[in-house]
């Protein structure tokens, strides 16, 4: 399943922001938020190529914004659509997101939508906000998710083609199979 190469770029980064920037469980443990040197590392590395230019403070704007984006998967997941797009609205409404046809790096024109202001945080929180506002506003807005795996509440974007993923990563999936089959085993069944 495919939105658009943007899209999905922007969606996905929307996910690796949240997963890597907001605290909660990662696969059965505790997940706490990085370091401030980490976080600069984490949000840098979502960012792909932009090591030098995230700071601490632009590490900490993308804190806040990946708990905003938490929200709209959570709020997803949890079946309350409408709330989730008023916050994908207030998340448009705050990065002031602008569709501008842009073209780089050998590819065809195609839109970018930027934030005011062309900071590095308005320049990623707007397309992400964007991005999940064409999810939610098209056949595809069950397919933001929350992990069903206990002890993880890391999000996904279910890009399979017959959209039944329930879990962020293999490794949860596993873990959750794995004490099923135990669980069977212990009650002989």
């Amino acid at each position: 399943m495919d939105f658009n190469s943007h899209t999905d770029a922007v969606v996905e980064a929307a996910v690796e922001l949240v997963n890597e920037l907001t605290e909660g469980e990662r696969r059965g443990r505790p997940y706490l938020l990085p370091t401030p040197a980490d976080r600069r590392a984490a949000a840098a590395g979502v960012l792909r190529g932009l090591r030098d230019a995230v700071g601490e403070a632009e590490a900490a704007e993308l804190a806040a914004v990946a708990r905003d984006l938490r929200a709209v998967f959570e709020s997803v997941a949890a079946g309350d659509l409408d709330a989730a797009a008023d916050r994908v609205n207030r998340l448009l409404d705050d990065t002031r997101a602008r569709p501008r046809l842009e073209r780089h790096d050998g590819e065809p024109w195609h839109v970018h939508f930027h934030g005011e202001g062309g900071t590095l945080t308005a320049e990623w929180a707007a397309p992400c906000a964007t991005g999940l506002a064409i999810v939610l506003g098209g056949d595809f807005r069950d397919r933001l998710g929350v992990c069903t795996a206990p002890r993880c509440d890391r999000v996904y974007v279910d890009t399979s083609r017959n959209g039944t993923r329930r879990f962020c990563s293999t490794a949860c999936q596993n873990r959750v199979k794995t004490a099923a089959f135990r669980a069977r085993a212990q009650s002989g069944g």
